[in-house]
């Protein structure tokens, strides 16, 4: 690893001459490859505080719990997204997962990594959420998978990127609302048989690009608990927030308000799956 460094090092002025680094978004020269430039930084939107503390959800104040963390206390132990779905998230998603810029991966897989907690004892598996074979023949990767690999070689964790499986297929989530995405993943995601006794009592934190309706990840962290994972936290790049998630205790009223059950339209893109 030392050794592949130090050719990497060497390597990088030649790179840097005849590929010359440039912002993946507007495509200005940046300082270094895999670097954005300073305006689209900062269009990126990062979560920030209060949250609500079972989810990481955005709340009008500090340690409350957002309504539907309220209504419907998760099976996970964490959320931690390095973005919150905007603009420019989604562009960067759109390069990395369907423009074929899988160097991107490093870059997304930075700003996740600088949210992960740090572990006590034994770090955590790494499991990205499964694609179905055929969609990794024609994409060509699983990008959660990618993910993981630069979570794994930033010491965040041990990837098992093999852990789950796509049991059946499934129509394209885009546009469904949380039920229907729910009725279309029961029963299509389980954990490989071969390493039930890996995920047996360990750690994980589940891998994806963008997190949108959550029953996609809800399913995988089910499954994961069912085999006998201690607890499962999830860690993607970008995060699809349907509005502010204020709790009970900030409502003027003290009127319960109940999340609707639709997919927002940001969901509906063709870079949040």
């Amino acid at each position: 690893m030392m050794l592949a460094a130090q050719i990497a090092d060497g390597l990088r002025p030649v790179v840097d001459l005849v590929y010359p680094p440039r912002c993946p978004l507007c495509g200005d020269a940046v300082a270094a490859q895999g670097g954005l430039c300073g305006e689209c930084w900062g269009d990126l939107e990062m979560p920030g505080t209060p949250a609500c503390r079972l989810c990481n959800r955005p709340v009008a104040q500090s340690d409350s719990t957002c309504l539907i963390c309220e209504n419907t206390p998760p099976r996970h132990a964490g959320i931690h997204a390095a973005t919150l779905y905007n603009d420019a998230s989604r562009k960067l998603i759109l390069a990395f997962k369907h423009g074929g810029k899988i160097s991107l991966a490093g870059l997304l897989a930075r700003l996740m990594a600088a949210r992960l907690p740090e572990f006590a004892g034994q770090k955590p598996l790494l499991v990205p959420v499964p694609l179905r074979r055929w969609r990794i023949w024609q994409r060509g990767f699983n990008q959660a998978a990618l993910l993981g690999r630069e979570l794994e070689r930033l010491g965040k964790g041990e990837l098992l990127v093999d852990a789950l499986v796509r049991d059946k297929c499934t129509p394209s989530l885009g546009g469904l609302g949380r039920g229907e995405r729910e009725k279309a993943l029961s029963g299509a995601i389980s954990v490989r048989s071969s390493r039930v006794s890996d995920v047996a009592d360990r750690d994980v934190v589940l891998v994806d690009d963008v997190l949108t309706s959550g029953a996609t990840s809800d399913a995988c962290v089910r499954t994961l608990l069912e085999a006998g994972a201690r607890s499962v936290r999830i860690a993607c790049f970008a995060r699809v927030v349907d509005g502010l998630g204020l709790s009970r205790n900030s409502s003027s009223s003290g009127q319960k308000i109940e999340p609707k059950n639709i997919t927002p339209e940001v969901m509906k893109t063709s870079g949040a799956t």
